[in-house]
């Protein structure tokens, strides 16, 4: 599927904007409270402190934001209560060429090392500076601040943003890991994937595409699933195909994670779907999964 990813960047921002406009406080009042009730029913911050890691979708805000407000509360509450810093592990998007090509020939079995985008890009470092075009961080900024506000915390704990870009099955070579990995021994780590994304607008056939009902989001979760099981595994090459299939863009933050964390159990413990059939022009069936993604410690 050929895009203008220039346009297609700007297009994205401009409708993050709207969604969060359309929200207002209200709306991010109920979604924090509702994600209170997600993290407590799941003791999502236990899951944290003991070394796991939970991943969040970066959908449509009206959609999905509850599942990303469970996850502030946790990595809050976690840190709060050890003292640690909150480690955040972005998907980047490729919205250029260049970086698109990079993926493909990682994909195809190029050499990671081959590309200049080949490495870890975050606030604080130096060399490239992609991330701070990307949208993954936005609604994450947007609920961990207003709970910030909202709990009248003077001095919370350090958020720290990294993202990660061409793994290809061996995340311990990528240029920046050490930072990675110390920074990760005093942290809690959550990170985000919008991993199952389907249909026409997608570069599904028609005659492939089903629906976002029921049936449809039992798909997906078998999709979903099916990465899990690859992951838990430690096959970093495998999950990277995985995520090539299942059309993730979690491909480099999800190998990262399981490599710094080591041995997990993944489980998805509430699934929804956010519509893009309107952000790209395409006719229905055209959506992502919004899931919340629990990885405990094996």
């Amino acid at each position: 599927m050929d895009l203008d990813r220039d346009q297609l960047q700007q297009d994205i921002h401009a409708l993050y904007a709207r969604e969060h406009d359309a929200l207002g406080d209200a709306g991010t009042t109920s979604h924090l409270e509702r994600g209170r009730h997600l993290a407590d029913d799941h003791d999502l911050a236990s899951v944290l402190a003991a070394g796991g890691v939970l991943v969040f979708p970066h959908a449509g805000v009206g959609d999905c934001g509850y599942q990303i407000a469970a996850c502030v509360h946790a990595a809050l509450d976690s840190a709060l209560a050890t003292g640690r810093t909150v480690l955040v592990l972005s998907v980047l998007h490729a919205f250029s060429a260049d970086m698109e090509q990079a993926r493909r020939d990682v994909a195809a079995g190029g050499d990671p090392a081959d590309s200049p985008y080949w490495g870890i890009q975050g606030p604080g470092l130096e060399g490239r500076s992609e991330w701070r075009g990307d949208h993954a961080l936005i609604s994450w900024r947007h609920f961990w601040n207003a709970e910030v506000t909202r709990r009248g915390l003077a001095r919370p704990p350090e958020m720290i943003e990294r993202y990660p870009y061409l793994a290809g099955g061996r995340p311990e070579a990528l240029p920046g890991m050490a930072e990675l990995r110390a920074l990760a021994e005093e942290a809690v780590v959550v990170s985000t994937a919008d991993a199952f994304h389907h249909g026409i607008g997608y570069g599904d056939p028609p005659e492939a595409a089903f629906d976002h009902d029921a049936a449809g989001l039992t798909n997906a979760r078998r999709m979903l699933e099916a990465g899990i099981r690859i992951l838990e595994a430690g096959d970093h090459w495998g999950y990277n195909q995985h995520c090539v299939e299942a059309k993730s863009d979690a491909r480099d933050a999800g190998q990262v994670f399981r490599y710094l964390r080591g041995p997990l159990r993944g489980e998805v413990v509430d699934l929804t779907y956010s519509d893009a059939g309107a952000l790209y022009a395409a006719p229905e069936p055209t959506w992502v999964a919004g899931a919340l993604f629990v990885w405990r410690k094996a």
